[in-house]
């Protein structure tokens, strides 16, 4: 029962990391219909630049607001001039430049910062908590309760102002929420800061734990894109339990059956998705009229 428990708190903490940045991808998919494999890397400006800027003297609550406003920076310029100039281009295309972006990214931390893993303190410096025989640290306590508030603020920002409602109409009908007076291009380019703020604060929460450096984005966007397959790409309650769900399936498939197919999980997970139930475990077959 220890074991099982221990797995479970490890997958569960992994996981709310999945389904942050799988809630990214979602946003993104959702106002534009780009899936952005660079959402990696604003997990990992969120994690480097708080490390660095707490070394460098200052305080770490400014640190992380800082690193934030560093990956939203850097997600309005993805928009402003890599995807609203190819508006129009094919999926493929798009694509292909988020993963450009992707790679100019790793680059440019690996210059301004190092290639070294780094870690942030715990947010609670306690020892771990035993529950029933299975140890819970207190950081994934906190990893778990910032992915839940984390959701409610976008669900009550979505289903409550009048901004987020613009970017329901504009991830329901683009067309027809232009028609009304919705400026769609702002609206697009907010769901990349959004993404970028929610993957950077997923940083963060992670660092402590997890560690960070400059390629940490490359294998956490691909898992994150199975988790969001998995919910059900578009879905955003679906990219969070997909998440979770994934992170769940690592830990277990890691502790009983070997560490060796952690990674692999995530393909698997892909290829499973694909030829099953393409539209997701929560999302919805499409029907097209042509």
């Amino acid at each position: 029962m220890a074991e099982f428990l221990q797995f479970t708190f490890s997958g569960l903490t992994v996981g709310a990391i999945y389904a942050l940045v799988a809630l990214g991808f979602t946003l993104i998919y959702n106002a534009s219909d780009v899936i952005n494999f660079a959402q990696g890397e604003f997990v990992m400006l969120g994690g480097m630049v708080t490390v660095f800027a707490a070394a460098a003297g200052i305080p770490l609550p400014l640190a992380a607001l800082l690193a934030i406003a560093v990956a939203v920076t850097v997600g309005m310029l993805l928009h402003r001039l890599a995807i609203e100039p190819a508006r129009g281009a094919t999926a493929v295309t798009l694509i292909i430049i988020t993963i450009g972006a992707s790679i100019l990214l790793r680059g440019l931390a690996a210059t301004f910062f190092d290639k070294n893993f780094h870690s942030l303190p715990p947010l609670i410096r306690s020892e771990p908590w035993m529950v029933g025989g299975a140890a819970l640290l207190p950081q994934s306590v906190v990893v778990l309760i910032g992915t839940a508030v984390i959701v409610a603020a976008l669900w009550s920002f979505l289903t409550r102002t009048m901004t987020g409602k613009a970017m329901l109409a504009t991830a329901s009908n683009r067309l027809a929420a232009r028609l009304v007076g919705i400026n769609t291009s702002a609206i697009v380019g907010l769901s990349f800061m959004v993404s970028a703020a929610i993957g950077a604060i997923g940083g963060i929460l992670a660092a402590p734990i997890t560690l960070t450096n400059y390629d940490v984005g490359t294998l956490l966007a691909l898992k994150a894109f199975a988790a969001a397959m998995l919910g059900g790409m578009g879905n955003p309650l679906g990219a969070v339990a997909g998440g979770l769900l994934l992170g769940l399936l690592e830990a277990f498939g890691a502790g009983y059956l070997s560490s060796q197919y952690k990674d692999a999980i995530a393909f698997i997970v892909i290829l499973f998705v694909l030829f099953v139930r393409p539209q997701g475990l929560f999302g919805k077959i499409g029907v097209e009229r042509v």
